[in-house]
């Protein structure tokens, strides 16, 4: 019996060369989109944040910050982790999008099957980058830390990663705001509203 050929498994983002990322990135194919690159900008994010707490820990004259930049350091790395998955998770969430409005629609049974799947896929498409708007908070707030607590040789490293969470923020954000107006779950919606809008404005 002949076997048939398995079908390719997708190399996620983060395992790919940063050129290859970079010319998907460029192409004209929807994903990866500026969700993916909003992310990606947290996931740069929490590794700066990550490098000032290494530069400082271990350090003498930083013995006294020791346990809280052990536990920025513990937060970033999660982060970064989070962050990184969001880059792909974007992708699929959004393409999910995609394959939902290109459901067959023939039928009554059809029409309604599509608009459920698009519901969900919107919902979805809605619930990464705002996941992604929260972590990139966190990281404005965990990058002035460690401008103010940690070594002060990285203090421009520091500025780059809240520069970069800020960027990661607001990317997120118009990828929240872009799904809300195809949602009919008006409760989903205004909420996602609220916490985008509430996130932004405390950043």
């Amino acid at each position: 019996m002949t076997e048939l050929p398995s079908e390719p498994v997708a190399v996620p983002f983060a395992e790919r060369s940063l050129a290859d990322f970079l010319g998907e990135l460029a192409s004209a194919e929807p994903t990866p989109g500026g969700g993916s690159a909003s992310a990606l900008a947290g996931a740069l994010s929490a590794a700066l944040v990550s490098m000032v707490c290494r530069l400082t820990l271990g350090r003498a004259k930083f013995a006294a910050g020791e346990a809280e930049m052990q536990s920025a350091l513990e937060r970033a790395e999660l982060l970064r982790q989070r962050l990184t998955r969001a880059v792909d998770d974007d992708a699929g969430a959004y393409e999910a999008v995609i394959a939902a409005y290109r459901l067959p629609r023939s039928s009554e049974a059809e029409k309604q099957s599509r608009s459920a799947a698009i519901q969900a896929a919107l919902k979805e498409a809605t619930r990464v980058p705002l996941g992604v708007a929260r972590d990139c908070a966190q990281l404005l707030g965990m990058a002035r830390l460690v401008a103010e607590n940690g070594n002060p040789n990285a203090a421009s490293d520091a500025g780059v990663a809240a520069l970069l969470a800020g960027a990661g923020l607001r990317g997120a954000a118009h990828n929240v705001r872009i799904n809300l107006p195809g949602i009919k779950d008006t409760a989903f919606a205004d909420a996602a509203r609220s916490e985008v809008e509430r996130l932004l404005a405390e950043a």
